[in-house]
């Protein structure tokens, strides 16, 4: 019963003489409604307002560098940026080139050939006139912020329809022709956090917000077994690195990978993705801290975030950070490690206090 009643806690602490372990309330984001357009007449007139082929004029457009690569080529992105430190493939049918650097990290979706989206985060990303950490409200003044963006698509019309929560967190505003900007603000700070930019394409096969539409929504690639493996480990590696440029841009102390931590993480990940539960306890009445001791894993203190059906690792991550418990964990100043475990659309970090 005890431990039963440990599940309904919203933060849950398990405290000994030592370790400490901190597993911090969860964030599941339900995957929006998807609702077809059926093709009656009374339908039609209620879809008559879409005009999918049109651009707010409105809109301040993006002028900084980072707006430049949507559309280039492989060729294009290396003269300008060199090779990425890495590519990791997506189970969208793009890859990420990853480029880190001091003051900023950049992911460029390229499929084939072309760079069909963009995720960039850090003090000195280049995205005029807007700049990161700049306020909500100054943003929302430069930019029509609506709760319905009309979206094309070869034959296809659509309408995402984003809630007031939306609105306030991850906004979507159409910048070009099949060109559209989600911008991640941090709720905490009212700040913008990062940006990501993606063409109609991308856009509907995440599918982040509620939409209506008449037409056929593009099919997601067909995985194999084989490949999640990767895809997984990527989605890792992005997850450790935009939470350590998050880190730096409040002043925090990088976190160092720690490989055992992160087997750790993936198996509560695989874990709660094969047996369906979504919580810090496995059925088991298994705990961080039981898992850790499991692996013979040393420590002073550790927290916990898991989450669910995010489409990728910048939205987990952004979503995390505006969660009050996981944020903690995200910024505080006592860890110095952390795994990341990723299965499927399963999410897990794990943060340590370790000897330096």
């Amino acid at each position: 019963m005890k431990r039963l009643n440990i599940l309904f806690l919203m933060i849950i602490a398990i405290i000994a003489l030592y370790p400490f372990v901190k597993q911090e309330d969860k964030v599941m984001n339900d995957p929006p409604p998807i609702k077809e357009i059926p093709g009656s007449k009374t339908s039609t007139q209620e879809f008559e307002n879409i005009d999918s082929s049109s651009t707010n004029e409105n809109n301040s457009l993006g002028k900084g560098a980072f707006f430049n690569y949507m559309g280039m080529s492989e060729k294009e992105v290396v003269n300008q940026m060199g090779e990425p430190v890495r590519r990791d493939v997506t189970p969208y049918g793009y890859t990420w080139w990853i480029y880190k650097q001091e003051n900023q990290y950049i992911q460029i979706g390229v499929e084939e050939g072309e760079v069909v989206t963009v995720y960039g985060v850090g003090p000195d990303l280049s995205i005029h006139p807007y700049s990161i950490g700049q306020n909500f409200e100054d943003i929302a003044l430069q930019l029509d912020l609506k709760q319905e963006v009309q979206v094309s698509y070869e034959e296809g019309a659509y309408e995402f329809n984003l809630s007031n929560d939306d609105l306030e967190k991850r906004p979507l505003v159409e910048i070009n022709e099949g060109q559209y900007m989600q911008l991640y603000f941090d709720q905490f700070k009212q700040e913008l956090s990062s940006v990501r930019l993606l063409s109609s394409e991308v856009l509907l096969e995440h599918r982040p917000y509620e939409v209506y539409y008449r037409g056929e929504l593009p099919d997601k690639p067909l995985i194999l077994e084989q490949d999640w493996a990767t895809i997984e480990e990527g989605m890792e590696k992005q997850i450790f690195d935009i939470t350590n440029m998050i880190r730096e841009r409040f002043s925090q102390k990088q976190v160092k990978w720690d490989e055992k931590v992160s087997s750790v993480a993936y198996g509560h990940s695989k874990d709660m993705a094969i047996h369906n539960y979504f919580s810090h306890i496995s059925p088991k009445g298994e705990s961080l801290k039981e898992r850790l001791q499991a692996k013979e894993v040393r420590y002073f203190s550790a927290g916990e975030n898991i989450a669910a059906q995010y489409p990728d690792a910048p939205s987990v991550v952004e979503g995390w950070l505006n969660s009050k418990g996981h944020r903690e964990a995200l910024l505080s100043d006592v860890y110095t490690h952390l795994g990341v475990g990723v299965y499927r659309y399963y999410y897990t970090q794990n943060f340590l206090e370790k000897a330096l």
